[in-house]
């Protein structure tokens, strides 16, 4: 099961934006440099907010743009 972890951006119904942000490696000049990209998630209960640091979990496609899922506190 493959997961990240990142910060909410927004927030609407059962649904959350996350940004993910991660160092890579220039194959060339070896230096690390930062991406960031962004994931919609499903929260079915809307208990996160804007701020909050979440990890999601990939799942079967929910709806177009929405084929992560949040983690369950007590799951974690």
């Amino acid at each position: 099961m493959r997961t990240k972890t990142g910060i909410v951006l927004t927030s609407t119904d059962k649904t959350i934006k996350i940004e993910v942000s991660y160092y890579k490696l220039h194959p060339k000049y070896q230096k690390r440099y930062l991406r960031t990209r962004r994931f919609l998630a499903h929260d079915p209960e809307n208990q996160y907010k804007v701020g909050d640091e979440v990890t999601i979990y990939e799942c079967k496609p929910i709806s177009k743009l929405k084929k992560w899922t949040v983690i369950k506190p007590e799951q974690k």
